[in-house]
């Protein structure tokens, strides 16, 4: 039965800086059991700071004000609950008292607190911390702790329904592509049973057709009463979609709150691309697959066809882009391209001068003659904590240029990705942990073009950009092919991206390329669900790809 609607979470006032920069400034909001509070805003507003400073993380304790939560206590067994006064714990059914809870005026072990903590479930932007070597069920087992064996087993095969993920049950989780290791996060957190779920872009990774069946497992659990939540994304549709009321925040700032949609609509922004910017001659084939495979074997699941005879070719200075729902093979695509991940069949080839490499070959002769000309930035990319963002993007890399000379392209390729003068002088001598996610995968992609490859592969570039964000990497990307002649593959599921910057696009379902040709043709072969998933598109940016 749901629980009836009281404040739970009060949020008074508060204000957090980090090393003199303001980065939280008087935020105030009210959230109540089963409901959703949405955070939207620009990388870098401040987001991730709130969800933080919510879940009690020390390094994140405010300046000013106050973060009061109202739960009901078992003072016998120590359980939390949402706020029903007079109701009895459901664990032990002792009497429980309505407590408040401060986080930042208690003693960090303190019984209350810990236990207020326990009930408080977090999923952080591109964090896969999984057991690798385990299955995914075995990843749920884990999450779901002493439980009787039946109980366990059909808790975990719900989570999984919930995440869309039971078809992957018996597979190992090192094995899964990034969005699937996002949703078998997202079931560990639910396992959890937590009261408050603090979810930090739980969908941006993932394609619009599954995000879209996440979202709806996430309002149903809300919906029941089991638990609140606040959910930070910077698409104007997945805060609609999760939302009671809407924040949008601004370099710390409160902009505007209410209803979602009043809130999201302000917020919308559409990249248009110029005819200056795709008016680039394309050259003769520089990457070639020919009947390309990469199986994996396994006593438990057999034979797995992640990418099955996939043939085709990206020509030199062309923007190519590999497309799909999570799993239909496009990172291992890019991994095989890139000589991570070797074909077990048929041929994955790059030119470099007038020389074909084989991928699969090994040795200096081989991929290991192609790779420190291949550029690439992986989902789960990494910055050096304890170096300056200057220094991450110079001497972390092995570049030797005099200091001034590297100063100079380090302020030019972060400005190529989206970055104003302003934001540069903030950070250019700033620690990576100091800085939003966002703004932080952003300095992993100038990382990759500062070193000048010959090609570049970008495996999902704008999973957790705003965007604004998102259009100033697109307008980057074309203006890098253009002016330094650069090819790319982008590997992605942003069909809005790839409609804004790509030339032609190969789909990919169940390891197979399914289709071939400009995004426009390509965004044609799509069923009428997954076209509704893409109905924000600009048509003008749509036309733009004849």
């Amino acid at each position: 039965m749901p629980v009836e609607k009281q404040v739970f979470v009060s949020i008074d006032n508060i204000s957090k800086s980090f090393n003199g920069n303001l980065v939280l400034r008087d935020i105030s909001a009210n959230l109540s059991a089963g409901e959703t509070l949405g955070l939207i805003g620009r990388s870098g507003a401040g987001k991730s700071v709130l969800i933080h400073a919510l879940r009690g993380t020390p390094e994140y304790k405010p300046d000013q004000g106050s973060i009061i939560y109202r739960i009901n206590y078992c003072q016998k067994c120590n359980r939390v609950e949402l706020p029903n006064p007079g109701q009895p714990c459901p664990r032990c059914g002792s009497s429980t008292t309505v407590r408040e809870v401060d986080f930042w005026n208690m003693a960090d072990r303190d019984p209350l607190r810990m236990a207020m903590k326990e009930r408080i479930a977090i999923m952080l932007q591109r964090t896969f911390a999984l057991y690798g070597e385990s299955s995914v069920i075995e990843n749920i087992f884990e999450a779901l702790g002493d439980m009787e064996e039946k109980a366990k087993v059909e808790r975990a095969i719900e989570l999984l329904k919930m995440v869309r993920l039971e078809h992957r049950t018996m597979h190992i989780a090192r094995d899964l592509s990034g969005g699937e290791k996002q949703r078998v996060v997202l079931a560990r957190q639910l396992a959890r049973d937590p009261i408050l779920f603090l979810a930090d872009e739980p969908t941006g990774t993932l394609d619009p057709q599954t995000a879209d069946l996440v979202h709806k497992a996430l309002v149903e659990a809300v919906r029941s009463g089991r638990m609140a939540m606040v959910v930070s994304s910077h698409w104007p549709k997945a805060i609609n979609q999760l939302s009671n009321k809407a924040m949008w925040l601004e370099s710390g700032e409160i902009m505007k709150m209410g209803a979602p949609t009043e809130v999201t609509k302000e917020f919308e922004v559409c990249f248009q691309k110029t005819e200056a910017m795709m008016n680039v001659t394309v050259g003769q084939p520089t990457i070639r697959l020919e009947g390309a495979k990469k199986y994996f074997y396994s006593i438990v699941r057999g034979v797995v066809k992640a990418v099955d005879d996939v043939s085709f070719e990206v020509k030199e200075k062309e923007i190519f882009g590999l497309v799909g729902l999570s799993g239909a093979g496009k990172t291992t695509v890019s991994r095989m391209i890139s000589g991570i991940a070797p074909a077990t069949g048929g041929l994955v080839a790059v030119r470099i001068g007038d020389e074909w490499i084989n991928m699969s070959e090994m040795g200096e002769m081989g991929r290991g003659r192609a790779t420190p000309y291949i550029g690439m930035l992986h989902q789960e990319y990494s910055l050096y904590p304890f170096n300056t963002v200057l220094q991450n993007l110079t001497v972390c890399i092995g570049m030797k240029l005099p200091a001034e000379l590297a100063k100079m392209k380090a302020i030019q390729v972060l400005t190529s990705v989206g970055f104003t003068a302003r934001e540069v002088d903030r950070i250019l001598y700033a620690l990576p942990d100091t800085l939003s996610v966002g703004e932080k995968q952003r300095i992993a992609l100038a990382r990759v073009l500062i070193q000048e490859p010959r090609f570049v592969i970008l495996d999902e570039p704008t999973g957790t950009m705003d965007p604004i964000t998102k259009n100033s990497v697109a307008k980057s990307i074309l203006i890098a092919r253009k002016e330094l002649g650069e090819t790319f593959i982008i590997v992605s599921h942003d069909m809005d991206f790839v409609l804004d910057c790509c030339d032609r696009v190969a789909l990919m379902k169940g390891g197979k390329v399914v289709a071939l040709g400009s995004p426009k043709d390509v965004v044609a072969t799509l069923t009428e669900g997954e076209l509704a998933e893409y109905a924000n598109n600009c048509e003008q940016t749509a036309e733009g790809t004849q």
